[in-house]
């Protein structure tokens, strides 16, 4: 996996001098009691300005990557999403756009009553497709990125829904672990028709339990009010909030508990370096939670036309962590320093939040567009190593 965009660019592409201009957020100007007309043009510096276009980034992938489409099948399936259609009021993607990793097998027949075979005997020993739609409830918006997103797809490997489900902590008395160091293996269909080029077989992963449950761990029965397709799951897959998608199992069908020593999935093995792990842990139990960082990106780089001139608008998002990021700094030449991002939206759910910036570049040329998190203490391993930077030349200032 190639870490650094700055490696795919001349060094002649790199101007030596780019200056950062944010823009004018008037502080405590209400209390000067402007008219509010003017007021809103001294906050926001594209008021009364024409949108151009966006600026294309560069460098991201050799041959033109189709988003929103789907391409190839099985193992070896994908969907990507097109970030820079993102917008604070369309959050949500709609299922057709969600990223897909994996396609549905060839070999997936969903004619057939499902059951997800749980531990133990006798009645409870398995959840039915009937008894997990009676009990699933509203999930609220959770985000997912693939451990393998990067920029040869755009980053569409990541996308955001509103979800319903049952949580594991239902069906506590049904799979927690009674003994002391027990894991819980999820795991889903994982036959295909076809030998992949791009990944292995195994749709499993060993979890703790507390890790279930402080991620509030559920099982998905719907995602943005319809039942789930089958390339994203049906008729039913695991989600884990704040986890890489390669956690989140699809097509489920079961939960089993093994021991504390149990070896690591093949599908734990495959991801290790994606998600961060020190080299391939033999065991489960050596695996660190496959948690999302904190991360923030640039997903549009928009053109204007203000007052006769040329303005840039920099739209963006962060995610990742048990918070998203509150305070992010942006650089635009690796030579300068990080400079505050002038506005960022809250948010409440783990999805994503919205950024903007004002950009006046100081000249044309190629620019490298970085963000990080300025609080301190927090762990930003790809923002630290600039796996989401993300470049764009600029033709006219």
């Amino acid at each position: 996996m190639n870490f650094d965009l700055q490696a795919r660019l001349t060094r002649r592409d790199f101007l030596s001098a780019s200056l950062l201009t944010g823009g004018l957020w008037l502080i405590g100007a209400e209390r000067l009691m402007l008219p509010r007309a003017l007021l809103g043009v001294l906050q926001d510096p594209f008021a009364g300005g024409k949108r151009l276009g966006n600026v294309d980034f560069i460098g991201e992938s050799r041959v033109p990557v189709p988003m929103e489409t789907p391409l190839g099948s099985e193992l070896d399936g994908r969907v990507f999403t097109d970030l820079a259609a993102i917008t604070p009021e369309n959050a949500v993607v709609s299922t057709e756009k969600f990223y897909v990793r994996t396609r549905a097998s060839k070999l997936l027949d969903l004619s057939k009553p499902w059951r997800i075979q749980l531990p133990g005997s006798g009645n409870s020993s398995s959840l039915t497709i009937p008894e997990l739609m009676r009990m699933s409830e509203p999930q609220g918006l959770h985000l997912m990125e693939c451990a393998g997103n990067t920029r040869e797809g755009h980053f569409g490997l990541l996308s955001v829904a509103d979800w319903s489900g049952v949580p594991l902590e239902k069906l506590a008395s049904r799979i927690e672990p009674k003994e002391k160091g027990g894991r819980v293996l999820v795991s889903g269909f994982d036959t295909y028709s076809s030998v992949s080029r791009t990944s292995i077989p195994g749709a499993s992963w060993v979890f703790t339990w507390d890790e279930l449950i402080a991620a509030r761990a559920f099982l998905a029965t719907k995602m943005n009010g319809q039942l789930l397709t089958p390339d994203h799951g049906a008729p039913v897959r695991l989600v884990i909030p704040g986890w890489y998608g390669c956690t989140c199992i699809k097509w489920t069908n079961e939960i089993s508990l093994v021991n504390g020593d149990v070896e690591a999935t093949s599908q734990m093995q495959e991801y290790a370096q994606r998600t961060h792990q020190q080299g391939t842990p033999r065991l489960a139990r050596e695996f660190d939670p496959a948690v999302i960082d904190p991360a923030a990106m640039p997903i549009r780089v928009e053109k204007w036309q203000v007052n006769g001139g040329i303005k840039y608008r920099i739209a963006g998002i962060s995610w990742g962590g048990p918070e998203r990021a509150k305070a992010l700094a942006i650089q635009f030449n690796p030579e300068e320093n990080f400079v505050p991002v002038d506005r960022i939206l809250p948010v409440k759910t783990d999805s994503w939040s919205f950024w903007t910036h004002a950009w006046n570049p100081p000249q044309p040329g190629t620019y490298v567009i970085r963000l990080r998190v300025t609080a301190p203490q927090v762990r930003t391993r790809r923002l630290d190593m600039g796996f989401y930077a993300r470049a764009v030349r600029i033709d006219e200032v």
